[in-house]
């Protein structure tokens, strides 16, 4: 097949984020594909480019959308936001290809990597993910709550740093205080807790707090939340987690 897709991540907000790779690809073009609002971040290069929007809610739709594209020789780029491949549309266009038209495994398929919301998050605050750490989302539109509290318990009880994506929304409003509730079974009420809402961008906010006073409804949509581990700390004005168990 003469087409090819490429999906990449726009990074967090500002447009200096967005990796030089990533640019390129969006220039050569012939079609974009995405969420709307982040398609409205990308300035329009060329006049025979054509824009493919849709709402965040139809993910495989656009995936199965960008691939047919493609598959009709098109030159074809899907678009999130962050980093493609983390909780965004690069797994969305793998698992198209896996139960769709087999002749879209022979695709010139490519994945461009980018900042994701939590490394533009702790950036802001200091180092809070410089151990171990992991991410879980907090949207239950594609899984069991239950499978997130499993998540929670086994990330609390390993002692990781806990970055939570997806944390609130007007459909899911009390999620990340129950989120919060069982991590408070597990860890301190001492543990350093950053609310970083929109990371990357001019209107970046920092909240910080414990776990012990941490608001939920600090957070909305745009809200990254950092959870610390036993060993992280605040110093002055910047949280940090050491790499070393051996501290001084």
């Amino acid at each position: 097949m003469s087409g090819s897709l490429t999906v990449v991540g726009t990074g967090p907000g500002k447009a200096e984020l967005m990796t030089p790779a990533t640019r390129a690809v969006l220039d050569r073009a012939s079609d974009l594909v995405g969420y709307g609002p982040y398609l409205d971040r990308i300035p329009a290069t060329r006049a025979d480019q054509q824009r493919h929007a849709s709402d965040n809610r139809v993910e495989l739709d656009r995936a199965r959308h960008a691939l047919s594209l493609a598959a009709a020789g098109r030159q074809v780029v899907v678009v999130s936001g962050g980093d493609p491949g983390v909780f965004a549309m690069a797994s969305a266009v793998f698992e198209a290809v896996e139960h769709g038209d087999p002749a879209w495994r022979t695709l010139d398929i490519r994945v461009e990597p980018g900042v994701t919301a939590m490394l533009a998050a702790a950036a802001e605050a200091g180092a809070p993910l410089g151990g171990d750490f992991c991410a879980i989302s907090l949207s239950d539109n594609l899984k069991n709550w239950s499978t997130i509290e499993r998540r929670l318990n086994a990330a609390a009880d390993a002692d990781f740093v806990i970055a939570l994506y997806n944390p609130a929304s007007k459909a899911r409003p009390h999620q990340l205080g129950m989120a919060l509730d069982l991590l408070r079974q597990v860890k301190s009420g001492t543990t350093p807790v950053l609310f970083v809402r929109a990371a990357g961008t001019a209107e970046t906010k920092v909240v910080a707090a414990t776990l012990a006073t941490a608001d939920a409804s600090v957070a909305d949509m745009r809200t990254l939340v950092i959870v610390g581990a036993s060993t992280t700390r605040t110093v002055g004005r910047w949280v940090y987690t050491p790499r070393s168990e051996r501290l001084t």
